[in-house]
């Protein structure tokens, strides 16, 4: 997760940045059940309105909740499917706000009416995601439902009223990408305060629609729009949040945007996303899947590193004897073609290796989401079948 506010908040204040604490565990997407009332056209774990079976059960997840805790995890999400739609959400997201965790809730909304409502503001969720792929036809043409676009909506304003901390998910593609500024508009009108732009991912249903993905350009046009308006609320004093994700390329990019925009800013800018480092897969970011199985971010499910049933959490995250992870904790990575010589390396961490390993077969293949120019990551030529400039 690239969190653009916090940077360039940054760059406003001449004090010194204190050294940011390395965290103590891995931020932990938990999806917890894979049930889902929509059946959305870039899921990465395929749910669907029914029953799967070898879900964790409430027990499971606390013994699972009370590894995690004891290894330093800190921040849980709470994720499907639908998790609205798991009996005991409740029950286990106050038993981890109890136990200390940071909890958000990621939900597609549509399930927040004044009843549930009333659990969630009880439960004191740290921060609720709710999705909006564009205004009410888009958003139900990617749902795949007609009025899901007025119930995300509603369940949106109902936790803003709330008092709830509630931000706008958002996932680019080339079908929805011109709406992006109609979405920024609406954060205004409705008072929201955070805004997370996901680039697509090939995963899941994601893979199957990855012809839909944005080409470079239109990414650009995204990230400069997010960029400008980010840098506008920073000079107004608002404290709004601009986040993106599933693109580590953001970074470099953002660093790019400051070359033209803020100049005289970009060697501190330089310096804090040197520390920052990119791609966190593996390394700060985890996945456990609804039947307990661990992955190296939500968006490799197709890469088993084993089950919370069979071993706990933390023994999974420190075992490299799989290939996988050694190369995801290793720091340069192993990569290979445009991503290996990449200037900006120690700024994106090799973006996504789960775009490079779909597409190529090869997890330390360059990754062909990255939207930078050839000239723009400091290789003397262009590589084959990517644009030279834009």
């Amino acid at each position: 997760m690239f969190r653009i506010s916090r940077y360039l908040h940054a760059l406003t204040s001449d004090a010194p940045r204190r050294e940011a604490t390395p965290p103590s565990g891995p931020v932990v997407i938990w999806n917890l059940v894979r049930r889902c009332n929509l059946t959305c056209k870039h899921c990465y774990a395929t749910s669907a309105d029914k029953d799967f079976p070898g879900e964790l059960g409430t027990e499971q997840v606390f013994a699972v909740m009370d590894d995690l805790y004891a290894y330093g995890v800190r921040v849980l999400i709470l994720s499907g499917g639908e998790p609205l739609m798991r009996p005991d959400l409740f029950t286990i997201a106050r038993r981890a706000k109890t136990m200390g965790f940071y909890v958000g809730l990621s939900t597609n909304g549509t399930l927040i009416d004044r009843t549930s409502l009333g659990e969630i503001a009880e439960t004191q969720f740290d921060y609720v995601g709710i999705s909006l792929d564009g205004l009410r036809e888009t958003h139900d043409r990617f749902r795949r439902r007609a009025g899901a676009f007025d119930e995300a909506l509603n369940g949106i304003r109902l936790c803003r009223d709330a008092g709830l901390k509630v931000g706008l998910r958002f996932t680019l593609t080339q079908d929805n990408a011109a709406e992006l500024p109609d979405l920024l508009r609406l954060m205004d009108e409705e008072g929201i305060d955070k805004f997370y732009l996901s680039h697509l991912n090939y995963a899941g249903r994601g893979y199957k629609n990855r012809s839909d993905d944005v080409h470079y350009r239109m990414t650009r046009a995204a990230m400069d729009l997010l960029f400008g308006r980010c840098w506008d609320d920073v000079l107004a004093g608002r404290r709004r949040e601009f986040v993106t994700g599933n693109n580590d390329a953001d970074g470099a990019y953002l660093l790019l945007w400051a070359e033209r925009s803020i100049p005289r800013q970009v060697p501190r800018l330089h310096a804090m996303l040197e520390r920052w480092g990119g791609n966190a897969s593996g390394v700060n970011i985890a996945n456990i899947d609804n039947e307990g199985r661990v992955h190296p971010d939500t968006m490799w499910w197709d890469y088993n590193l084993g089950s919370v049933k069979d071993r706990p959490f933390s023994a999974i995250w420190e075992d490299r004897s799989d290939p996988l992870m050694a190369g995801l904790k290793q720091r340069p990575r192993p990569l290979t073609g445009r991503c290996a010589q990449c200037a900006h390396l120690g700024i994106c961490g090799g973006n996504s290796r789960t775009r490079a390993w779909r597409i190529t077969g090869d997890p330390w293949a360059e990754d062909p989401g990255c939207y930078l120019t050839d000239a723009e990551i400091g290789l003397a030529a262009p590589a084959a079948g990517r644009l030279a400039a834009v």
